[in-house]
C-alpha cells in the first residue's frame, strides 16, 4: 500500500496534477513503458502485446476536488471557490492546505460562529460562498508577503490509514487515486504475461471539472476499447439498501450513470471473463454523476466503453474508504479482460 499511500497524500487538484503526474511517470519509466501525453498533461504508459491487436485505453484520472482562492480580504481571510463538486455541508472547520507557489500554508475553512446566526440561518446548509479559509494572516498585505495569490490551489488534509479490520483504506482523494493505482498495477502484472492487444494504461486531467482529458486523450491512442477506472457510491451504511453496493464484496462494473450507458457487448464480456476468473463483482447503476467514460465512448465514430471500479464512502469530500480487497480483485479483473481482448473480441463489439 506504499504506493497508494504515496498517490493519496500527494495533491493533484485539477489543473495542478503535476505532483501526481510525476509518479506516474517514475513508475512506468521502472516499468520500461513508453510513455505517451497529450498537451494538457494526461500520461499513460504503452505496452504492446501484439502490435497488431486492438488498442485497449485503460485510464484513471489524475486530478481529485479541490479549490481556488478566490479573494484575498483586507482582514486576511481567503474567500474561495469549488474545483469540482462538493457539498457545503462536509466543509466547515476542515483543515486544508494553501498552496502558495514557494510555501504551502495551513488554514481551516471558517464561518460565522454557530453562537450568533439568526434561527433561520441555523436551520440550513451553510453556503460555501459565505464561509472564508483562516491562514492565520491579518492584512491582505501580510498575505501578500507569504506568496499567496488569488488563483492558487487549495488542498484537502487527510492522512493515510488503514484502519483495525485490516482491510478498509481512509485516504483523501481516493476519487481517483483509485483509476491511477489500478493502472500501474495492471500494467505491472502485464509484465509477466502475454496479451493480444496493445494496452495503454494510465490517467487524464482534469476530471473532475468537466472530462476534459478525456476529450483529448483518445486522440493520442486512437483506442478500439476504452475502460475508465473509477469509484462509485457505497450504499452500505446503516439505513441503506442491503442491495446495493457496499465495501469489500468485489469490483464495480457500471450499468448506468449521468454521462453513459455502457456498451453491453464490452459489458457482457467483462461479466464472462469475471465469472471464469470466479472474481466476484457488484452492479452499479447511478443517475447522477460520470466519469471519463462518458467521454471516451464519443469519439470519433464511437468506442465502446465501460466503467470498472470499487465502491467507496464519502467520496467529494476530504475523507474516503475503500477496500483494499476490492482494490485487488479489480486489478486482478482488469488485467483477465486485457489477456482475451483479442481482435476477433473487439471486432465483436462493433458488428451489429
Amino acid at each position: 500500500m506504499k504506493l497508494l499511500k504515496e498517490l493519496t497524500e500527494a495533491n493533484g487538484a485539477p489543473g495542478y496534477e503535476g505532483a501526481i503526474r510525476k509518479i506516474m511517470k517514475r513508475e512506468m519509466e521502472q516499468a520500461k513503458a513508453t510513455i505517451v501525453t497529450d498537451h494538457i498533461g494526461s500520461v499513460f504508459a504503452q505496452k504492446i502485446g501484439d502490435e497488431n491487436g486492438p488498442k485497449v485505453m485503460l485510464a484513471g484520472h489524475l486530478d481529485e476536488v479541490a479549490f481556488m482562492v478566490s479573494e484575498i480580504t483586507n482582514n486576511g481571510y481567503l474567500r474561495f471557490v469549488p474545483l469540482g463538486g462538493w457539498w457545503d455541508q462536509v466543509l466547515l472547520s476542515q483543515r486544508v492546505h494553501v498552496m502558495a507557489k514557494t510555501k504551502t500554508y495551513t488554514g481551516v475553512i471558517g464561518s460565522k460562529p454557530p453562537h450568533i446566526l439568526r434561527p433561520e440561518e441555523r436551520n440550513k446548509v451553510y453556503p460555501m460562498r459565505e464561509m472564508f479559509i483562516d491562514i492565520g494572516a491579518h492584512s491582505d498585505q501580510e498575505v501578500e508577503e507569504w506568496g499567496v495569490r488569488v488563483g492558487d490551489p487549495i488542498m484537502p488534509i487527510c492522512p493515510f490509514e488503514i484502519l483495525p479490520d485490516g482491510d478498509t483504506i481512509l485516504a483523501k482523494a481516493l476519487d481517483n487515486r483509485v483509476g491511477c493505482y489500478l493502472a500501474l498495477s495492471v500494467l505491472a502484472n502485464l509484465q509477466k504475461c502475454d496479451h493480444p492487444n496493445v494496452v495503454f494504461c494510465g490517467a487524464t486531467v482534469q476530471e473532475e471539472v468537466g472530462l476534459r482529458g478525456a476529450a483529448t486523450a483518445p486522440s493520442i491512442i486512437e483506442p478500439e476499447v476504452a475502460i475508465a477506472m473509477d469509484v462509485g457510491i457505497a450504499q452500505d451504511g446503516p439505513s441503506d439498501n442491503g442491495n446495493k453496493a457496499k465495501l469489500g464484496s468485489g469490483p464495480l462494473i457500471t450499468f448506468l450513470d449521468s454521462s453513459m450507458i455502457p456498451h453491453i457487448g464490452l459489458r457482457d464480456f467483462v461479466i464472462e471473463v469475471a465469472n471464469a476468473e470466479q472474481i466476484p463483482y457488484q452492479v452499479d447503476v447511478l443517475l447522477g454523476g460520470g466519469t471519463d467514460a462518458g467521454r471516451f465512448h464519443l469519439f470519433k465514430k464511437g468506442v465502446p466503453s465501460l466503467v470498472v471500479g470499487v465502491a467507496a464512502r464519502y467520496i467529494h469530500s476530504h475523507v474516503s474508504m475503500i477496500s483494499k480487497r476490492d482494490l485487488e480483485q479489480a486489478s486482478a479483473l482488469l488485467t483477465a479482460v486485457v489477456k482475451r481482448l483479442n481482435k476477433k473480441e473487439t471486432s465483436s463489439f462493433i458488428d451489429f
